[in-house]
């Protein structure tokens, strides 16, 4: 039998059944001498996946690894290739707190195999594929992968720290001004948008405010035209829009001052009620303008370069309320892997294409019930919405197909609010958190803390922040870290 053939059957034993239980298979009837590989042998593939490589997922050894000489043997890749099939179907058919498991058993199998899990470069490729992380936070990428793991399970167990964060009341002079209106999270950094236009930030290792950004000033439209409708944060750079349709831009290490990057047309285009962006694009969704509900700006150029969408038609007289009263959540909009935007108002939810400006990938009405948008929130793959009866329902973005569903109790008689993060799902409902995992729908637990009524909610992999409202009018921001000790 061939090498090459060889290598077709194992990998074959290995998509065809579940990765666990294809393993004695191939371990029993092809040993590990079958799978040394010469250096000339692997030398001549550079695995580069943008260059044609058929092993898609897989690349080449790091071309810092020593190289050997052409009698010694040379495993490494083929096993580096196989540890992250395995770790990624496992995470595919079973979770991706499964991925740690089937690798714990691939390194078991002898020596020659316990050794390959030494290679640095085969933990970076698995803090991609497994945990979709690209940067490194910790002192090496096998370290970057076994906290992202034991957070992600500290998220299962209610395994957590609890903070109340404070700041500096005093530098306010409006009764409105301490009312948080969003929250947006980072690796580093939490922010908190206020209802006078104002960012707070918060350093998350020690929890300090570090930081308060206002907008420049101008004239208002309304009580609430410069309230902060969404934050966010790229790299070193933090950016936030108002309900009047500005879009401000801020460095967060301090230098500089805050500058208005887009002065929004209220008048021709309403009230900017939620705001949303990445790496490369700005996405507005705007109520009180037919035909008007989403704006679409290039963050490089800070030009404006889609304008259109039906969506809030339905709600554009509330959305010139929204500027002078305190209103329930017309609708949300997040952003949904690199280039995908996920809309959401109590009619519809519409999935559209960034790069192709505005192109709607698919679309979905709710015309019985009606649906609630504080509890809808998306994440890379997924989005949930939730019906005015507190039924939630789970759908992958890029082909609406449902992957579970879970119900949500007392939310016809209590405000809900809402987020995920990549594993789990949170819901805010009479002062209680609850937590439900969005693979397949479980119910996990409620956190032990009350926080009250919740004005704002957003979660990443690590964190959670809440910020609810106050007998003071000042509003109170919870913070519960689940990161790995």
């Amino acid at each position: 039998m061939s090498l090459s053939t060889l290598f077709v059957l194992c990998f074959l034993s290995l998509s065809l059944s579940p990765p666990l239980l294809s393993l004695p298979f191939f371990f029993f009837f092809f040993p590990c001498s079958f799978l040394l590989m010469s250096s000339s042998s692997s030398s001549s593939n550079n695995g580069d996946p943008g260059s044609g490589d058929t092993r898609g997922v897989f690349d080449a050894p790091s071309p810092s690894r020593p190289r050997r000489g052409a009698n010694d043997v040379w495993p490494e890749p083929f096993l580096e290739s196989l540890a992250v099939q395995v770790a990624v179907d496992a995470s595919s058919s079973s979770g991706l707190l499964s991925a740690a498991p089937a690798l714990a058993n691939v390194f078991r199998v002898c020596t020659t195999w316990q050794a390959v899990s030494r290679s640095d470069h085969l933990w970076q490729l698995l803090c991609r594929q497994v945990w979709a992380r690209t940067h490194l936070m910790h002192d090496t990428w096998r370290d970057e992968f076994i906290y992202r793991h034991r957070t992600a399970r500290n998220f299962r167990t209610r395994t957590h720290t609890y903070f109340t964060l404070q700041f500096d009341p005093s530098d306010v002079d409006e009764p409105d001004s301490l009312l948080c209106r969003c929250l947006t999270l980072s690796d580093l950094y939490l922010a908190a948008g206020f209802a006078d236009g104002t960012v707070r930030l918060f350093l998350l290792n020690n929890r300090l405010h570090v930081r308060t950004l206002r907008p420049p000033l101008r004239d208002r439209f309304g009580r609430f035209s410069r309230a902060v409708s969404g934050i966010v944060i790229s790299n070193s750079r933090l950016t936030f829009a108002t309900m009047d349709g500005d879009i401000h831009v801020a460095e967060i290490d301090g230098v500089g001052h805050t500058r208005t990057a887009y002065a929004g047309d209220i008048v021709n285009d309403g009230a900017l009620v939620d705001f949303a962006g990445c790496g490369r694009w700005w996405v507005g969704l705007f109520a009180g303008v037919p035909g008007r509900a989403f704006h679409i700006w290039d963050c490089n150029s800070e030009e404006t370069t889609f304008v259109g969408g039906s969506l809030t038609d339905p709600e554009a007289v509330m959305g010139w309320h929204t500027l002078t009263e305190l209103t329930t959540s017309l609708g949300r909009i997040r952003i949904s892997g690199n280039e995908t935007a996920v809309a959401c108002t109590r009619w519809r939810t519409m999935v559209i294409d960034l790069r192709n400006q505005g192109v709607i990938i698919g679309e979905d009405e709710e015309q019985r019930r009606g649906l609630t948008v504080t509890g809808f929130d998306a994440n890379e793959q997924v989005y949930v919405r939730m019906d005015s009866r507190g039924n939630a329902n789970v759908r992958r973005v890029n082909t609406q197909e449902t992957v579970c569903e879970f119900r949500v109790s007392g939310a016809a008689q209590r405000r809900v609010m809402g987020c995920v993060n990549r594993l789990n799902a949170l819901m805010c409902a009479g002062g209680v958190m609850r937590v439900w995992e969005v693979e397949r729908g479980e119910y996990l637990y409620s956190v032990r803390e009350r926080v009250g009524e919740v004005e704002a909610i957003v979660a990443d992999e690590r964190h959670v922040a809440v910020a609810s409202s106050s007998s003071t009018a000042q509003s109170v921001i919870h913070l519960w870290d689940f990161g790995a000790l």
